[in-house]
């Protein structure tokens, strides 16, 4: 009798699973849809178009990238948390939307750690300060300079309250003992076109999508925020060689799916994920918009946000940055 009953329990969960098996095998039968939750032209938005060109080889069906920007990435990130877990709609996710956001936004409308699963991380990038090509400083050390010398009279611009550009800007100024007013904006592309033009003096913003602006004049770099100088601009000041010791950060870019997606089809996205970023030609485009390819794993990804969210929480409390806008 118990053997009866065990068999026909088995027998049950395998009639459960077929249909999951079968839709992870099937999958993708429709194009999916890649959502950025920033304006286009910014460094998510570059380097998922990227990422997603090459996926969908792999995968036999189109990546559609949709913008939805936004409150620092957190609108089009609860607009993936709630969707389907089909495999149909991903997040590019950013430090941004699952590292600042939770810390600084009590009433974030999504659970980073718990409404998503992680496909992995695509690409690192350094971030960098980058002003209007008539700022009165060649370099980082005479920048700083010139910020204590008129406290408040600069403004800088980023993608947004809670962004992490904008955390970047706070703690640059905590670093180096300046003051210099915060303008947010929906994303990096609309924040670099007042820069260029003049309306705003400075831009904090993630190398990508500055470094065409930066190669043909209309914006002057400054610093870069990372371990290492960026390849390709040696004279580029590190925060650290410009005096500013233990101010250092780099950039992740990942893909997420909503919580429930089932592995099969998560494995089937990390999997195309690493072929595209296995290709020669594909490495070479993310290298000329300084970004580097990664490709880890989904469960490296997730544990990383979790240490970073870590992180950030200390450097609040520490810095004590608050948002004041």
């Amino acid at each position: 009798m118990k053997g009866s009953i065990r068999a026909t329990g088995l027998f049950c969960l395998a009639i459960l699973a077929a249909p999951l098996t079968a839709f992870a095998q099937s999958y993708p039968s429709k194009p999916i849809t890649v959502v950025v939750p920033f304006p286009a032209g910014g460094p998510s938005d570059v380097v998922a178009r990227i990422i997603t060109e090459n996926m969908a080889k792999t995968l036999g069906q189109s990546m559609v990238i949709e913008n939805v920007g936004g409150a620092g990435g957190t609108i089009g990130s609860a607009r993936v948390a709630l969707a389907e877990p089909d495999g149909y709609t991903l997040l590019a996710g950013s430090m941004g939307s699952h590292v600042a956001a939770p810390v600084l936004t009590p009433e974030l409308k999504y659970d980073p750690a718990k409404d998503f699963v992680a496909v992995g991380i695509t690409a690192h990038a350094p971030a960098a300060i980058v002003a209007r090509k008539d700022f009165p400083a060649k370099d980082l050390k005479e920048f700083v300079e010139v910020l204590k010398k008129n406290p408040g009279k600069y403004s800088y611009a980023t993608s947004g309250v809670g962004s992490i550009n904008h955390m970047l800007g706070e703690s640059f100024q905590a670093y180096s003992g300046t003051k210099i007013v915060h303008i947010p904006y929906k994303g990096s592309g609309p924040a670099m076109q007042d820069v260029m033009g003049g309306q705003v003096n400075i831009l904090f913003d993630q190398f990508p999508s500055s470094k065409g602006q930066i190669d043909n004049g209309k914006l002057k770099a400054i610093g870069a925020i990372s371990p290492q100088p960026i390849p390709g601009y040696p004279n580029v000041m590190t925060m650290e060689a410009g005096g500013l010791k233990g101010f250092t950060d780099e950039a992740w870019y990942g893909l997420l799916a909503p919580k429930g997606t089932p592995p099969d089809v998560v494995a089937k996205l990390t999997d195309a994920m690493k072929k595209a970023l296995a290709n020669p030609d594909l490495r070479a485009k993310l290298e000329g918009v300084g970004a580097r390819p990664v490709g880890n794993t989904a469960q490296e990804f997730a544990a990383q946000i979790r240490r970073e969210q870590e992180s950030m929480k200390k450097l609040v409390k520490e810095r004590n940055i608050q948002l004041s806008e």
